[in-house]
This record gives C-alpha cells, sequence and structure tokens, in this order.
C-alpha cells in the first residue's frame, strides 16, 4: 500500500553512525563522521525545503570523545539526536576507506563492540515505541545485520505494526556479507524486511550478489512476490528503475569522472526520498536521487561541502 507523503513531516534514520577515516597519504589519517543510514539523513537535510520537516536519528553512542564528534556532527547538520541511546560502556565503530583510481572503494571495519550493536536491548531508554514519534522510517540491511538475531526480528515486527498504524517504511537492503551470520540468514531477514516496505530502494549488484539471480528482472520479480512494488532499483551509471508499475523512461547522464563511489546509494536515496515527500512525481524523484548521487561521487568522502550539494 502506498503512503501519502504529502503528511510526511517527521523522518527517522536508524543504524549505526562511525568514525570514517580516510589516508591523506602522509600518515595523518582525517577523521569524518560517516555511516550508510546517517548519510542519507544529512543528504536528507538538506533537500526537503519544508521547514516543518524534521529528520532524526535513532541509534545507540557512547560517552567518549568519538561519540561526542558525532554528536556535534548530528547538531551541525540540523539532525535531531533526542532518541539515541548512550552506552557509557561502549564507543562507537571505526572504519578506514581505501579508493582506488577508478573511485570504487573498500573498507577495514573495528566495529564489532560497537554501541549500535546494543540498540533496543536492555536496559535501554530507547525501545521499540520510538518508532510512534515519526512517519517516515528508513533503515538498511546494515541497521538490521549488526543487530542480534531476536531484536533484529522484533525491530522487524514493530515496523509491521507502525506501517498499520499509518507509518511509512523506507528500506535499502546494502548488503555487507561479513556482517551476517550466514547467507540464509541474510536472504530470509531481507525477504522478511521486504515485505514489510513502503519504498524499496534496493541496489540490482547488491540483490544479485545476495540471491545469486543474474537478470535484473529476477530481482524486480522477486520484490515484487512479496510486495516491494514501489520504489527505485539503483543501477550505478545506467540510472534507477522504477519499480512497480511507475512505468519511466528517461536518460540518466553517467559521471565523466569517478573520484569516490562512498555513499553513491546513501545520497540516490535521500534525494530520491526527498523528492517524494515533497510531492515530485516518480520521474522526478528519480532524477533527483540521480543528480545527487552524481554530485557525491566527484568529490571524496561521504559527506561532501553542502555548496557541492547544490
Amino acid at each position: 500500500m502506498i503512503r501519502d507523503f504529502s503528511a510526511v513531516r517527521r523522518v527517522a534514520c536508524l543504524g549505526e553512525v562511525m568514525i570514517e577515516m580516510i589516508d591523506d597519504g602522509q600518515d595523518r589519517p582525517q577523521l569524518n563522521v560517516a555511516g550508510d543510514t546517517y548519510n542519507t539523513a544529512v543528504y536528507l537535510t538538506r533537500n526537503l525545503k519544508n521547514a516543518d520537516m524534521s529528520v532524526s536519528y535513532v541509534t545507540a553512542l557512547g560517552t567518549d570523545r568519538f561519540s561526542d564528534k558525532i554528536l556535534n556532527a548530528l547538531d551541525h547538520h540540523t539532525i535531531d539526536a533526542t532518541h539515541i541511546e548512550i552506552r557509557p560502556d561502549h564507543s562507537p565503530g571505526i572504519y578506514m576507506v581505501n579508493t582506488a583510481p577508478d573511485g570504487e572503494r573498500s573498507f577495514s571495519y573495528w566495529r564489532s563492540e560497537s554501541a549500535a550493536r546494543t540498540l533496543f536491548q536492555t536496559p535501554c531508554t530507547i525501545d521499540f515505541s520510538v518508532l510512534d514519534n515519526f512517519d517516515v522510517v528508513f533503515l538498511s540491511g546494515i541497521s538490521l545485520a549488526i543487530l542480534p538475531a531476536e531484536i533484529r526480528n522484533t525491530l522487524i515486527s514493530a515496523l509491521a505494526r507502525f506501517r498499520a498504524s499509518g507509518g511509512i517504511v523506507a528500506y535499502d537492503s546494502n548488503h555487507r556479507p561479513r556482517l551476517w551470520e550466514d547467507v540464509e540468514t541474510a536472504r530470509a531477514t531481507n525477504m522478511a524486511m521486504w515485505a514489510q516496505t513502503d519504498i524499496a530502494l534496493p541496489s540490482v549488484d547488491d540483490e544479485m550478489d545476495l540471491f545469486g539471480e543474474s537478470e535484473e528482472q529476477q530481482v524486480v520479480d522477486r520484490l515484487a512476490s512479496v510486495g516491494a512494488t514501489f520504489g527505485a532499483l539503483k543501477r550505478g551509471p545506467m540510472g534507477p528503475r522504477a519499480l512497480g508499475n511507475d512505468h519511466v523512461s528517461q536518460t540518466y547522464k553517467a559521471v565523466d569522472t569517478v573520484v569516490d563511489t562512498t555513499a553513491a546509494g546513501d545520497s540516490f536515496n535521500a534525494g530520491f526520498l526527498a523528492g517524494l515527500i515533497s510531492g515530485l512525481p516518480m520521474a522526478g524523484a528519480l532524477m533527483q536521487g540521480h543528480a545527487l548521487s552524481s554530485k557525491v561521487i566527484q568529490q571524496k568522502g561521504a559527506i561532501i561541502a553542502a555548496d557541492q550539494n547544490r
């Protein structure tokens, strides 16, 4: 069921914010704040034009200086941080980005004991009722994979209740194999999540890798089999494809020089969601997402300067 986007005022992005280290070539790594759903939150905040709309972030942090850095970044980007669990005995995860000459990147992670992995676990002040504060909740496969199986499954059930009460769920599977117990769990969890999704934001490569598919239409048909029939299938330089019955025929310009593909999908998600919430038709939302992603991959790092976002 497609919801009424005109009523949306409060959006939550749920997941893990991390400290990003980028090697400057002189053994002095640059420290940034990033993470897939956090990146989307930043770009979504920049692209929502209605002053009555707010973007919140739901996660868990510690009381260390890296957690303070993340809280300062949320404040800087005017993202509401009042729904964050504080765990004094934990700290955020950290990752190092290595970028190849063609712009493709690889990552090294230190996140096994991150605070975000404790989200929704007792004792807690942020429980599943936090969802009731929002009109839209956006999360990713990473948001689910970092949680224990019991909490993960309970979250999906809570999202089903959220939808039943009129909420809108947006989901990007953003598959990271090393975060999952095994491929069977990843497949089952994602299919359960797609069945509770109003706005589907899959990447064709992720879906094919996870489910062993070789053709784009196989991905679309599988998603449709559980009701994920509205949203955008991300296809890199080919541009996005509308899911379901929203037949859109338009040309997407590929970027001449890709500098860094970090946050390509995250920024597309933000541009696309902002377009829908702002009242654009499917074609306009797809184009806005692609245009924003194209700007991001021509700069280094997950979050580009605000003046380059325009």
